[in-house]
């Protein structure tokens, strides 16, 4: 069904966790008069609350050619213009299936092939910074103590997934016990970096990069993260250090759309902890400060132009736990 009142229809997957939640508010806070259209495995969640429309992601895998038909009477039934992915993984699926939906003629919002192969791999990526003269965290893949102790110097370290993003998955190593104990109990690969700076010098960064090298932003904050990894406080800063970093950065790998680059301080020196070359868990944060990831992304993907130059205002934000209520039909 179209709904005529509604300029665009458009698509967040994962709504039922932060970042596509964040996408939403941001939606709602664009200048775009938009219908979205929740995608979910669990319809069980405030998110389907937040959407106009709400259609539950089949319990299929992937590659499955039921999940691709879920997805071509998706776009068919709400007339699709867009594509908004929450979840990294919906990420990797979409990245996988350009082609295809290209041939739907529906616009995702994907950054570069490139960028998110070299990127989903935290080991692999360090060696192509390392390659282009970027300053890189001191890393090994080696669960040799001795071995770790000449790398990185004295303990503690942190063991890290290759894979995956935030803090999940992230152990500090105390001594060989431990190293002993994770490498049974880590059934993917993984690494261990140095502990570089401290908590009250990490930022997280949002730019949007325009595929030439060029990028609105960036919007740097300042942040402080729960222990799932995600920012639970965020203040506007205007570090000339980070913004070097980023401008290196960018002009090398050149991202496309949303894109979130996050840095630690130690010194004189900003050491980069991973590129997430999507939506960020701070886009709703960035919004509120002017950088509406989601507005520029309509702007880039739907109407093929380059969005208007944000007005960043400073500014602290906070996160907090809120009651969503469902009672005898009534919403508390």
């Amino acid at each position: 069904m179209k709904h005529s009142e509604y300029c665009l229809s458009i698509v967040v997957t994962g709504v039922g966790a932060i970042i596509g939640q964040g996408i939403i508010r941001s939606l709602r806070h664009s200048t775009y008069n938009v219908r979205i259209i929740g995608v979910d495995r669990n319809p069980r969640t405030a998110g389907t609350y937040l959407c106009d429309e709400f259609e539950v992601k089949p319990s299929v895998d992937e590659t499955d050619s039921l999940y691709l038909d879920f997805w071509k009477k998706l776009i068919s039934k709400y007339d699709i213009a867009l594509i908004l992915p929450g979840l990294e993984q919906d990420m990797y699926f979409l990245n996988t299936q350009r082609s295809w939906f290209d041939g739907l003629g529906t616009a995702v919002a994907l950054n570069s092939a490139t960028l998110i192969d070299q990127t989903s791999d935290k080991w692999i990526f360090g060696e192509i910074l390392t390659s282009i003269g970027y300053t890189t965290i001191p890393s090994v893949c080696t669960n040799n103590w001795q071995e770790m102790n000449n790398a990185l110097g004295p303990p503690p370290f942190l063991l890290k997934p290759r894979h995956g993003n935030g803090s999940r998955g992230i152990i500090k190593i105390e001594d060989p016990d431990d190293i002993v104990y994770w490498n049974k109990k880590m059934v993917v690969p993984w690494m261990l970096q140095r502990i570089v700076g401290n908590d009250e010098q990490e930022f997280t960064v949002g730019v949007f990069g325009l595929g030439n090298g060029q990028y609105l932003g960036p919007i740097i904050f300042r942040r402080r993260l729960s222990a799932m990894g995600n920012t639970i406080e965020a203040e506007v800063s205007r570090n000339t250090l980070i913004s070097t970093a980023v401008l290196q950065l960018c002009t090398h790998f050149k991202p496309i759309g949303p894109t979130n680059l996050q840095f630690r301080i130690e010194g004189d020196i900003a050491y980069l902890l991973e590129i997430n070359p999507r939506f960020s868990s701070s886009n709703s944060l960035r919004s509120a400060f002017g950088f509406n990831e989601a507005e520029m992304a309509i702007d880039y993907y739907v109407h093929g132009r380059e969005p208007t130059t944000p007005n960043i205002i400073d500014g602290v934000a906070w996160r907090y736990i809120e009651d969503w209520i469902i009672h005898a039909g009534h919403t508390f």
